[in-house]
């Protein structure tokens, strides 16, 4: 692995540090395909980091994908998200070794 692909759906700067480089989406120009990001983490050996079901669903055509995280949760605050990632990072990083798909789910309850 060789670092990280945000999608065009995520910001291009965090506030956390992981252990490996982040480039975004947008070196590839203004509204790349799927196939091109696609393509481009699968060619680089880069971890596609993604809030698009879409390429958990690719997975299964590819017999050689990149790893997908998928982000599944909705709109929230900057603020939130930098928070929210910063705290699930580590435990992504370390199933990226065994795992080509990794879901993170963010769920809040409210109690009255």
């Amino acid at each position: 692995m060789n670092g990280f692909l945000f999608d065009e759906n995520l910001p291009a700067r965090i506030q956390f540090i992981p252990s490996s480089p982040i480039t975004h989406v947008s070196v590839l120009g203004i509204s790349p395909t799927d196939t091109e990001i696609w393509q481009y983490a699968k060619d680089r050996n880069l971890v596609l980091v993604t809030k698009d079901a879409d390429f958990s669903d690719r997975l299964m055509l590819d017999p050689a994908p990149p790893t997908v995280v998928h982000l599944r949760f909705g709109n929230m605050r900057k603020r939130e998200f930098h928070q929210f990632l910063a705290s699930v990072w580590p435990q992504i990083e370390a199933l990226i070794a065994n795992y080509k798909l990794i879901i993170a789910d963010f769920t809040k309850m409210w109690y009255e």
